[in-house]
C-alpha cells in the first residue's frame, strides 16, 4: 500500500489519528489481559481478544466512512436521528433486555445495542445545530435555550430512567456546549437553579423509595427480583425500579465508616474492594502488561473497571499517560474548532469531544474511588459493542470536521486560493 493510498484512507487531523491509535493499542493489550473471566467461560484463550478486535475493526471501518462525509450533511440527519433515538428509548423502556437489573438493551434483526449510546450523539448533534442556527453578533438568541430544553426533555429523562449517570454526564456536556455557544448567562443561571432543585427531588425520591442492599443483605439476584416487583407496582414503580441500586451506591460513597478487611462484603462491595487492591498493589511502577492479579476477581475488569487494571499493570505513569491522551483529544479538537469559519462544525466537534472526555474522566474517578460506582465504560479502551462502535463514529465526525469544514482564512469564490492546513 503506497503513501498516496494511505493518505486517502487516513484523512483528517493526524494528531487525532495518533491519539485514536494509541488508545486502540492500549485497549487491545488491556482488554486481552483483563478478560481472564471471559476466557475461562468460553474455554478459548483468544476468543475475547478476537471478538474485541473484530468490533474495533468494524468501528474503524465506520469511522473511515464517517470522516469521508462532509460535515454539512450531518445537519440533514438530525431530524431522522431524533425520531430514531426517541422511538428506541421508548422501546427499551417498555421492552428492553435487562442486564444487572437495568434495561438498557434492545435487539433488532439479531443485533443487540444500547439506544442511549445513539441518543447521546444525536442530542449533541441537535444542540450544535440549534446553537449555530440561532447565533447573533451578541451570542446565541434567547430562543436557542428554549429549543435545546425542548429537545432534551424528550431524550434525557428516558436515558436517566435506566442510566442516571449517563443522563447526568450528557446534561453536563449540553451545558458546556451552551456556554461555548454563548447562551445568555442569565438563562444558564436559571437553568442551574432549576437543575439543583430537580437533583434534590430525585435524590429525595431515591432515598425515600430505595432500599440499601447492604442493609437487607440481599444478593444480586434478589435485587433484580425487587426491581421487577417495583416495575409491577405501576408507572411510579417502573420509574424508580433502579432506586435500590442508586441508594446503595450513594450510601457506600458517602459513608465515613472505616471498613476493615474482615467486614468487606464481597457480594456487594467486590468491585470497589478489588479495584482498591489492584491500585494499591501496583507499587507505583506497575506489574507489567498481562501480569494483573485482580483481573481474576474484579467484576467487569475489562469494561467499567479497566482503568484499575491499567494502573495495576502500567503503574501511575501509565494511568497518567491514558488521562493525558484524552486531554490531548479535547485540546486538539478545540484547536480544530477554533479554526472553523462556521459555528456548526465547531460546536459539533467540541460537543462530541466533551462527550468522550467527560465519560473517560468520570470512569477514572470511579476506578480510583473519587466517584460512586456507575456503569460507565472507558471510551475507546473498554471492551464493548455498541459503545465502541459509536465512539469510533464520534471520532470519525471530528475527523470529518477537521478535513471538510471551511477554515478561517479560506478564500471564497473568485479569490486566490492560499493553502491553509488545520493539522499544523
Amino acid at each position: 500500500m503506497d503513501k498516496k493510498t494511505l493518505s486517502n484512507i487516513f484523512k483528517g487531523d493526524k494528531v487525532i489519528w495518533m491519539i485514536f491509535f494509541f488508545l486502540c493499542i492500549i485497549s487491545v493489550v488491556e482488554v486481552f489481559s483483563a478478560s481472564s473471566g471471559l476466557t475461562y467461560k468460553s474455554g478459548s484463550y483468544f476468543s475475547p481478544l478476537i471478538k474485541h478486535l473484530g468490533i474495533l475493526l468494524m468501528g474503524i471501518f465506520c469511522m473511515v466512512i464517517t470522516l469521508n462525509i462532509k460535515c454539512k450533511y450531518f445537519k440533514i440527519l438530525t431530524p431522522f436521528m431524533l425520531v430514531i433515538s426517541f422511538i428506541t428509548l421508548i422501546w427499551v423502556f417498555f421492552a428492553g433486555q435487562s442486564t444487572n437489573g437495568a434495561q438498557r438493551w434492545v435487539s433488532f434483526i439479531g443485533i443487540q445495542f444500547q439506544p442511549s449510546e445513539i441518543a447521546k450523539g444525536t442530542l449533541v448533534l441537535a444542540t450544535a445545530q440549534i446553537l449555530s442556527a440561532l447565533q447573533t453578533d451578541h451570542g446565541a438568541d434567547k430562543n436557542a435555550f428554549k429549543f435545546i430544553l425542548i429537545v432534551c426533555a424528550f431524550i434525557v429523562p428516558l436515558i436517566g430512567l435506566e442510566n442516571l449517570s449517563t443522563a447526568a454526564l450528557l446534561c453536563l456536556v449540553i451545558l458546556l456546549m451552551m456556554v461555548i455557544g454563548r447562551v445568555p448567562m442569565r438563562q444558564l443561571g436559571k437553568l442551574m437553579g432549576v437543575t439543583l432543585v430537580l437533583i434534590l427531588v430525585i435524590f429525595a425520591g431515591v432515598m425515600l423509595l430505595g432500599t440499601d442492599r447492604g442493609d437487607v443483605e440481599t444478593s444480586k439476584n434478589m435485587t433484580e427480583q425487587v426491581a421487577q416487583q417495583k416495575k409491577d407496582e405501576g408507572l411510579l414503580g417502573k420509574i424508580f425500579h433502579r432506586a435500590d441500586t442508586w441508594k446503595s451506591r450513594i450510601d457506600k460513597f458517602t459513608s465515613s465508616k472505616e471498613v476493615t478487611p474482615a467486614e468487606v462484603d464481597l457480594d456487594t462491595d467486590a468491585q470497589v474492594a478489588h479495584a482498591n487492591i489492584a491500585i494499591a498493589s501496583s507499587n507505583v511502577v506497575g506489574k507489567g502488561p498481562g501480569n494483573s492479579v485482580e483481573r481474576d476477581f474484579l467484576s467487569q475488569a475489562f469494561s467499567d473497571f479497566i482503568y484499575a487494571i491499567i494502573i495495576e499493570e502500567l503503574g501511575v505513569e501509565g494511568a497518567v499517560a491514558v488521562a493525558v491522551l484524552y486531554i490531548m483529544l479535547l485540546f486538539r479538537t478545540g484547536r480544530i474548532a477554533s479554526r472553523c469559519e462556521n459555528n456548526f462544525p465547531a460546536l459539533l466537534a467540541m460537543g462530541l469531544a466533551l462527550l468522550l472526555v467527560t465519560q473517560a474522566l468520570f470512569n477514572m474517578c470511579v476506578a480510583v474511588g473519587l466517584a460512586p460506582v456507575t456503569g460507565q465504560p472507558l471510551p475507546l479502551i473498554s471492551k464493548g459493542g455498541t459503545s465502541t462502535m459509536i465512539n469510533c463514529i464520534y471520532v470519525g465526525v471530528i475527523l470529518s470536521v477537521s478535513r471538510s469544514a471551511k477554515k478561517k482564512g479560506e478564500p471564497g469564490q473568485g479569490e486566490t486560493k492560499t493553502e491553509v492546513s488545520i493539522t499544523e
